[in-house]
């Protein structure tokens, strides 16, 4: 069948269990890290403040990052981030009871710094080992495995901090790092064309940017999701969810935020089987004007249960998203600039969740937690309406494959 075709490479099954274990390292990460502050202040402040932490590293770094990708060895660069990442799950696992707010901010800062190298090597590697017309369904196997990890490893998360508490989740999530390590080892990547590597300038780091800006269908779906995931993310409130609302505990806190990864776990395998979706822009619109429904019903939920099926349906929608967004870059941008260019991708990604966690923290200390969450879904939908009204070329794109040459 050609939904499988893409998981016929040796390679792409290696990126694919890379980024699996990746993932799942990072959403324990994040599990833990919250669980801890919230025990420690109780304050949503403070959970807020992850998110600006975390956004630090991507706005420094996330230009020489795509210049890295383009020009150095994509492989070796993926592998050195989850080596930091790896270590950084040891030192708080080690640190005990010395773990402190600063501590935990510090290694936040250096896990996201990690990450901001890893997003456009990882990106850029996917089409060195798939083919051009296998792109949608790598990506949709990608997501499968990602929202698998992001089921499995907040749930892992919640079930061992409440078995053994928060330091066998550090270790557990060191490991998974190393594991990713071991897969990016095993590849064996194809030799890219020789390119010149002219010393890194504003010029050469700003062409992902220069190409973004030409593209409108690229910049109108990049702006979709950064003001969308900006507003209507809820994420960073669950453990005031978990704990003094829902009064689900550790457990259901994990479950609540396997939720949406489960539901874009299964629309990515649905997606997968589904192929081309030609009408691709009207469907991306709709899917995150219900994405902001989706938020509105779970800040409302009455129960642990109806949270966590509001939730399922955020990651319907933000599957649908995600696929479709990932298939416009990949098919629109030349080799050559993948890098920088899924680097620009990473920047409005990390701006959209980091800055959203910090303005969910804000809305919460003002408005109170489950207004906060209302007003966000709100404003999602209203920057559908906003960005539907003003790209017309978005709201025409029909997922076509386009030459490998700026489109303007």
């Amino acid at each position: 069948m050609a939904a499988y075709d893409s998981l016929r490479s040796r390679n792409f099954r290696f990126l694919l269990a890379s980024g699996v274990f990746s993932v799942l390292a990072g959403q324990m990460l994040s599990i833990v890290v919250g669980w801890d502050l919230w025990e420690k202040t109780h304050s949503p402040m403070v959970l807020g403040n992850v998110g600006l932490v975390q956004i630090i590293p991507p706005i420094l770094f996330t230009f020489a990052a795509g210049y890295a990708a383009d020009h150095f060895d994509r492989r070796r660069i993926a592998i050195l981030a989850q080596l930091v990442i790896a270590v950084i799950g040891f030192l708080l696992f080690a640190a005990g009871a010395k773990r402190g707010v600063g501590l935990i901010y510090i290694s936040l800062l250096l896990a996201a710094t990690a990450r901001a190298f890893q997003w456009p090597v990882s990106s850029a590697m996917l089409p060195q080992v798939v083919d051009r017309e296998h792109l949608t369904s790598a990506i949709s196997w990608q997501g499968t495995g990602r929202e698998l990890a992001t089921v499995t490893g907040p749930a892992l998360a919640g079930v061992l901090i409440a078995w053994k508490g928060s330091e066998a989740v550090y270790l557990a999530q060191a490991l998974c790092a190393l594991t990713s390590v071991a897969c990016y080892v095993l590849m064996r990547m194809p030799p890219r064309a020789v390119v010149d590597r002219p010393a890194m300038s504003w010029l050469q780091v700003g062409e992902g940017v220069r190409f973004v800006w030409r593209d409108k269908v690229v910049l109108g779906a990049l702006s979709l999701d950064l003001l969308a995931v900006f507003f209507g993310g809820a994420t960073t409130l669950l453990p005031i969810f978990a704990q003094d609302i829902l009064h689900v505990g550790a457990t259901g806190l994990g479950w609540l935020r396997a939720a949406p990864a489960f539901g874009a776990a299964l629309m990515a395998i649905g997606l997968a089987h589904r192929g081309k979706i030609h009408n691709a822009g009207a469907v991306l619109l709709s899917s995150v004007a219900g994405f902001g429904l989706a938020t509105i019903a779970f800040a409302l939920a009455a129960s642990g249960w109806l949270a966590f099926v509001a939730l399922f349906f955020t990651g319907v929608f933000d599957s649908v998203s995600v696929v479709l967004r990932l298939s416009l870059v990949q098919m629109r941008t030349p080799d050559h600039l993948r890098g920088r260019v899924s680097a620009v991708n990473g920047l409005f990604i990390a701006c959209s969740n980091q800055w959203g966690a910090v303005e969910s923290g804000f809305a919460a200390q003002w408005l109170g937690t489950v207004p906060s969450v209302v007003w966000g879904g709100a404003a999602t939908i209203a920057v559908v309406v906003v960005i539907a009204a003003m790209s017309g070329s978005l709201r025409r794109w029909r997922n076509e494959p386009v030459a490998e040459e700026v489109v303007s």
